[in-house]
């Protein structure tokens, strides 16, 4: 069954789309860039779900949208030239990267464990006017299977992912019809992480030159580690029980893990739990976590992908 399309501008379809994803459904929303797949930020499991939608081979950092840098204050903490940018051009084309604050809601997954935050306010009345009526964050990368042409227009949204989302926000074509640019912080170095919609020169108006994260400044923008979200303590992978000195993370049935990651072999539900999970296991002091196997399939790619980086030797950072 194909996802039912309406028009994004009659108050009932918003009404309708904040149901679903309050329900922990999946909703495509028209930005002035591209359509994005929107789902709860703060809501593991709907962001577990929307990645098997895609078909998303790794868990990369999700940008979560917001009304405006109120909103995005409250989830990340902004530095002067970060504040100055978002005044400058939100809404608009522009995601700026900054740390997440410690009380910030939004879900481990979708942040993929790093400790920064992807933000951006969309310039289009009916992603404003759903992020409005929801009250919070709604994570939306582009509402295209992974690897596939972006949608501009709700009919491309219908004919990559109709099968497998609830619903569809028609707002037209995209004004934009590019990504955003991607902005990160190096200190109050502005890095440029994605060239996009908004261009160079209108940002470096306001930040002077734009630096481009390198050796010296690893940790600038998501996603650019080999080791990534690696814990203080060591990673054995593919375990079926843990040693002397480790503590096991399980999956499935499986005797004596200290936390279980699904315990019935639920790879949506294991992805929700995974950065949560290793979080937790570190904090307790272990020297390591042995991980039990994570089938290599569907959610299981993504899974295995962001244990092997954290399992990665440390040099690699």
């Amino acid at each position: 069954m194909t996802a039912s399309i309406l028009p994004g501008d009659d108050p009932a379809s918003i009404a309708a789309a904040c149901r679903l994803l309050r329900e922990g459904g999946l909703v495509g929303m028209p930005t002035e860039t591209v359509y994005g797949l929107a789902a709860d930020a703060t809501n593991g499991t709907a962001v577990a779900a929307l990645y098997a939608a895609k078909g998303r081979p790794t868990f990369n950092p999700l940008i979560s949208h917001v009304t405006g840098l109120d909103m995005a204050a409250s989830l990340g903490r902004f530095n002067p030239v970060a504040r100055e940018l978002a005044l400058a051009f939100w809404p608009g084309p522009l995601t700026l990267v900054v740390p997440r604050r410690a009380d910030c809601p939004v879900s481990e997954l979708a942040g993929a464990g790093l400790e920064t935050l992807a933000l951006r306010a969309p310039d289009h009345p009916v992603a404003q006017a759903l992020i409005a009526a929801f009250g919070g964050p709604l994570v939306a990368p582009s509402a295209n299977p992974s690897g596939g042409v972006s949608p501009t227009q709700a009919e491309h949204v219908a004919d990559g992912l109709g099968a497998k989302i609830d619903l569809i926000l028609d707002g037209g074509s995209c004004r934009v019809g590019v990504e955003s640019t991607v902005i990160g912080f190096d200190g109050d170095q502005a890095l440029l992480l994605r060239k996009g919609g908004l261009a160079r020169r209108d940002i470096e108006a306001i930040t002077g030159p734009l630096g481009r994260p390198d050796a010296a400044s690893p940790k600038a923008s998501p996603g650019m580690l080999k080791s990534h979200y690696a814990p203080r303590a060591a990673l054995r992978l593919n375990a079926t029980s843990a040693r002397e000195g480790e503590v096991l993370l399980g999956f499935g049935k499986v005797n004596g893990a200290k936390l279980n990651l699904s315990l019935t072999g639920d790879l949506q539900e294991a992805a929700a739990h995974l950065f949560a999970c290793l979080r937790e296991l570190d904090a307790s002091g272990a020297q390591c976590i042995a991980v039990s196997p994570i089938p290599d399939e569907g959610l299981g790619e993504a899974i295995n992908d962001r244990l092997q980086r954290a399992a990665a030797p440390r040099d690699a950072e």
